[in-house]
């Protein structure tokens, strides 16, 4: 019996392996690293080790470390959670060999799926069908899509649409694959411009029994990671037969490399309802809370008691929320199968599940990724953590706290929102509003896009696909839910919000016996400045822009406003560096403008500057050379991704003050160009 679980991760999956280690009376250790001391992951184990170090190549990449830590702390067991060690099977046999129990898949079919290459060799043989590989590529195979062999999460890969463009993108490829991965082995296939990215979760237990625990959809992503996923999928409940086809495809895949643990077989498919295999993920996904909404079986507990040698069909799942199944397209009628299984023996899907991936990045800066203290973070109407929901309502599984930070060395993601309703617009429609109603401040995030995508009709109606936001256009799903108006009138509430925090003797800021020069307040947002004009009288307040405006009241974290007839409340939270105004008509992030401003500052026109710290991993031009604009000039490498920095326009690269390897802190001058005349 496992007494204690080290959990071989951090964030998010860390708490929520901790979450279930509770529940069934499991003790719990963590590791850190230098960055990590103070995350909500340490806070909450029983006890925690540290890993000397920041990178994940020093931290949790060495698996060495964290399995002395484990017996430092009197640890039986390791969960790897995803990502890091995962899916490495030399760490999985060293987790073995030291006496610990290893809560995953065995060595041998991490080793057979940790190939992607030789994983579909083994799928196809098995008759699960795959798209082949490219070994030459040829003008006709173009576009090609290269991968990571050794992972995913969108970490090496690139696309690739002309052949001039491929050696450097393989270069870029192998890179990045090995910083996140340690292996730089990558390979090509084909590109399919659009489809549905399907999967199927399976358990395995020891004794030769497979369940297929529902399907997902995760067709909305961004650089090929996954930011919407759902249960189950739109064009699988519509498609007769889908299901059980894919269903069998997976079972035979488990099969094929005697899989035990939870696993993820993943498809690529077309509106038709043809799919094809892509990889098999041989650990816990991100998106793992969707399935356990949806089937009311807790995923990591099976993990835990098929370690411990249960099998599946004792270990029953949870009680599911809802009394009325949906049954799958090509199942028989329930009244032929046992209460609450399918025919291939497995939790029968109630409900629709929706999960968003919160993260700390800028969609309309090309995804950039940010970092900084997470001020707060506050989702309304939260009725779980970490755990399975007992009816319709929102999950939170979340890696922060107000006043977390988040380092430049890991992945920005904050947390994952679920959304468990009775059907899938329910499910769509709750957790956008719950999204555009929630305080997240300090870092700029992906907010506004999520809820844009979960309101889009198209989304609504199911029509998904990877295209989803290139074809609708991400200049537009990403613009925020504010618009120049409510910027406008947000700026006015945080002035009088700063106003009332300097009043005295209950007479406002800039009040006047008779009329005199009004206030003013500039503030910066990322859409540009906004000025704000306003004085108090004997009749009221009186703002520029605004004739039928009335002050209800104005308290430093709450101003109400009457506009035309309508009140509007606004809440107003004040930080070091930045005002965050939120209300009804969306949230607005604020930077007071400065009164003076140092001119030793002020960078040099045509400077690039690093949009986060970070480490420069390739240099491509020298000092001198002329440069075309978009041309890149390096790439930086932050938050496991490269990011290329171009040229803004054509003219000559007259400084380079920084080389490969060298680490450069957020606004450091990375390159100047002086335009051409």
């Amino acid at each position: 019996m496992i007494t204690s679980v080290l959990v071989a991760n951090r964030g998010e999956i860390a708490r929520r392996v901790f979450r279930t280690c509770r529940a069934l009376g499991i003790g719990c250790v963590a590791v850190y690293s230098d960055a990590d001391a103070a995350s909500p992951h340490v806070q909450e184990a029983d006890a925690a080790v540290r890993l000397p170090g920041n990178s994940p190549a020093s931290t949790y990449l060495r698996g060495s470390l964290i399995i002395e830590a484990a017996q430092r702390a009197g640890a039986d067991a390791i969960h790897p959670g995803y990502g890091f060690l995962s899916e490495n099977a030399d760490f999985a046999r060293a987790v073995i060999e030291a006496g610990l129990t290893w809560i995953g898949p065995s060595p041998e079919a991490i080793d057979q799926m940790g190939s992607k290459i030789a994983a579909k060799e083994m799928m196809a043989s098995a008759g699960v069908p795959v798209l082949s590989e490219v070994d030459n590529v040829t003008p006709a195979d173009l576009p090609v899509l290269i991968k990571a062999s050794a992972g995913g999460g969108g970490r090496g890969m690139r696309i690739v649409r002309s052949l001039e463009d491929l050696p450097a993108e393989l270069e870029a490829a192998r890179s990045e694959a090995a910083s996140a991965f340690g292996d730089p082995t990558v390979f090509c296939e084909p590109y399919l411009e659009t489809g549905r990215h399907i999967e199927v979760q399976i358990m395995a237990d020891k004794h030769g029994e497979v369940w297929p625990v529902g399907e997902r959809e995760c067709s909305i992503q961004r650089r090929h990671q996954k930011v919407i996923e759902e249960a189950p999928s739109p064009l699988v409940s519509r498609t007769p037969g889908m299901r059980s086809r894919l269903f069998s495809a997976a079972r035979a895949a488990a099969n094929a490399i005697s899989y035990t643990s939870a696993g993820t077989v993943e498809f690529l498919a077309d509106e038709q309802g043809r799919f094809y295999f892509l990889e098999m993920n041989t650990r816990l996904q991100v998106e793992h809370p969707v399935t356990e909404c949806t089937t009311g079986v807790d995923l990591v507990r099976l993990q835990i008691l098929i370690a411990q040698g249960a099998h599946l069909s004792a270990a029953a799942p949870q009680s599911a929320a809802f009394t009325a199944p949906t049954i799958p397209a090509g199942e028989p009628p329930i009244s032929t199968l046992p209460q609450g299984y399918d025919s291939f023996g497995s939790p029968l899907v109630r409900g629709h599940a929706i999960e968003v991936r919160l993260y700390a990045e800028d969609p309309a800066q090309d995804w950039r990724p940010q970092s900084g203290v997470v001020q707060r973070l506050s989702v309304p109407g939260v009725t779980s953590e970490f755990t399975v929901p007992g009816g319709p309502g929102l999950r939170l599984d979340s890696g922060v706290q107000d006043g977390s930070t988040v380092s430049v060395f890991y992945d920005p993601m904050l947390a994952k929102v679920i959304s468990f309703a009775e059907t899938r617009d329910e499910a769509a429609l709750g957790l956008a509003g719950a999204l555009a109603r929630a305080e997240i401040h300090g870092l700029t995030t992906n907010r506004d896009l999520l809820v844009r995508v979960l309101r889009h009709p198209e989304f609504l109606a199911g029509n998904t696909d990877t295209a989803f936001l290139e074809r609708h256009g991400l200049a537009v799903l990403a613009e925020p839910l504010a618009d120049k108006d409510a910027e406008a009138i947000s700026a006015l509430a945080a002035a009088l919000a700063d106003a009332a925090a300097r009043r005295s003797m209950d007479v406002p800021s800039g009040w006047r016996n008779v009329p005199s020069q009004p206030q003013r307040k500039v503030y910066s947002t990322a859409s540009g400045d906004i000025e704000v004009t306003y004085r108090h009288t004997r009749g009221g307040l009186v703002a520029d822009g605004y004739p039928d405006l009335r002050l209800l009241s104005a308290e430093p974290d709450a101003v109400v406003l009457e506009l035309a007839g309508v009140r509007r409340a606004f809440r107003v939270s004040v930080y070091p560096d930045v005002v965050c105004v939120d209300s009804p008509l969306g949230p607005v992030a604020l930077t007071p403008a400065p009164r003076f401003t140092d001119p030793s500052s002020q960078a040099a026109p045509g400077s690039l500057l690093a949009p986060m710290p970070g480490t420069v991993v390739r240099v491509a031009v020298s000092a001198g050379d002329q440069v075309e604009q978009g041309q890149p000039l390096l790439w930086l490498e932050a938050m496991k991704m490269e990011h290329k920095i171009t040229a803004p326009a054509a003219g000559t690269l007259s400084s380079l003050p920084v080389a490969a390897g060298q680490q450069v802190d957020l606004g450091a001058v990375l390159a100047v160009v002086t335009p051409l005349e």
